[in-house]
């Protein structure tokens, strides 16, 4: 379930994430009821928000919803109000994952990218998320991406602005095809390898010495 993931996540984040400086886990959930039991260690926190859920798009009788942009609304929305007056440095990370060893100091920088153990560049030349073929160089993986406040607040203001212009134009891209243009055109600072984020159900290539983040079974 998803309250399973989501308190497996902190237990583990818990243990591995920044050990020794203060951490702030700010939570998204659509409904209270979903938070699962928390218990932390020294030195960190936690913070839950409500999602606002709410008809993003209209035009005429026709009603656009789209989940992941309604949080990343809210997220941007967040992050003006409570949390850059809270953090220096802020990593937005999905649930669906588990630490499995240490995610220290040297993650941190100006704007910081997971490379993803496969990909799809976005292909529809209308869609603001386009990227032309052979220009992309790596491509980047939703679960992770950082680091200051600043950095995190223009990523989301482009893939608001992004997603909009590609829902009036009747286009369907995701939030993961915005983040690789914004990084295309505005190169991180410093890359994740992949051990930082990785799909269990491939094969782990010998580069790989240690998975530090693997993906939650679906089946969880």
């Amino acid at each position: 379930s998803s309250a399973r993931n989501l308190q497996e996540f902190i237990q583990s984040a818990n243990k591995y994430l920044l050990v020794g400086y203060n951490v702030i886990f700010y939570i998204l959930l659509d409904s209270f009821s979903k938070l699962p039991p928390i218990v932390l260690g020294p030195l960190r926190t936690f913070k839950v928000f409500l999602v606002i859920k709410e008809n993003i798009w209209k035009k005429k009788d026709n009603i656009w919803e789209d989940l992941h942009f309604i949080y990343m609304k809210n997220l941007l929305d967040y992050i003006i109000t409570h949390i850059q007056h809270e953090v220096n440095f802020l990593f937005i990370m999905t649930a669906n994952q588990i630490f499995k060893d240490d995610f220290g100091v040297e993650t941190l920088g100006k704007s910081v990218a997971q490379l993803s153990a496969w990909w799809y560049f976005k292909n529809e030349r209308k869609s603001a998320a386009f990227i032309p073929f052979e220009e992309g160089d790596f491509y980047y993986h939703s679960a992770i991406f950082g680091d200051t406040v600043q950095e995190v607040l223009n990523l989301l203001k482009v893939y608001q602005k992004g997603a909009i212009q590609d829902t009036e134009n009747r286009l369907t891209s995701t939030y993961e095809h915005h983040l690789n243009k914004y990084i295309f055109i505005k190169k991180p600072t410093k890359l994740l390898s992949p051990e930082y984020n990785w799909d269990p159900s491939f094969r782990t290539p010998p580069q790989i010495k240690s998975v530090k983040i693997p993906w939650q079974s679906k089946s969880v």
